[in-house]
């Protein structure tokens, strides 16, 4: 069913705005092995081995470069470009199976969508765990940031709506939240 295949493009953008490449690893990884994930050209090329190893590797550097302190401050600011991009490729490859869907259209809403979490992340979340803990949070919230980012792919591929509704709750709390500690702040 088509909707349930753009349920699974918002949730793998929504992960790229947390950590760029574990939702492309998962997509890369789902179409090789399994058929939960059918790619078109040109995005089947992302289930090619070049392409899963690379995506291994910079996973790896994006992971321990955001646990490092000093570096993950640097690793955000490369990474505020480099979501977005993510984000619009793996919505794109997702819903390329969809009929009615621009690749054009497809690509602008991963960019935003992955863009608005990466911007909230960067811009919010992050300075404001860093001021409020004095950087001791930031591992942790690392940590919980590269194990929702791989939940919600792989829910997102396997159970979609679960991962929309998963999404929709994490964006509610991080609202709330961000609403009462401006509240707070006044």
């Amino acid at each position: 069913m088509e909707i349930f295949n753009i349920f699974s493009a918002f949730g793998l953008s929504a992960s790229a705005g947390l950590n760029a490449y574990i939702p492309l690893l998962v997509v890369s990884l789902l179409a090789k092995y399994t058929d939960l994930i059918k790619l078109s050209p040109p995005w089947d090329a992302m289930a090619s081995w070049w392409v899963i190893g690379i995506l291994i590797f910079l996973s790896i550097i994006e992971i321990l470069a955001d646990k490092i302190p000093e570096v993950n401050h640097i690793n955000d600011i490369v990474q505020s470009f480099v979501r977005p991009t993510a984000g619009a490729i793996v919505f794109a490859a997702s819903a390329s199976n969809i009929a009615f869907i621009n690749p054009i259209l497809a690509l602008v809403a991963g960019l935003l969508v992955a863009g608005s979490v990466s911007a909230v992340k960067s811009l919010a979340i992050r300075p404001a765990v860093t001021v409020t803990t004095g950087g001791t949070a930031n591992i942790p919230v690392s940590i919980a940031e590269d194990v929702t980012s791989t939940t919600v792919s792989i829910l997102s591929v396997v159970v979609p709506v679960i991962a929309a509704c998963i999404l929709i709750l994490i964006i509610a709390l991080v609202v709330i939240k961000f609403v009462k500690r401006k509240k707070k702040a006044i």
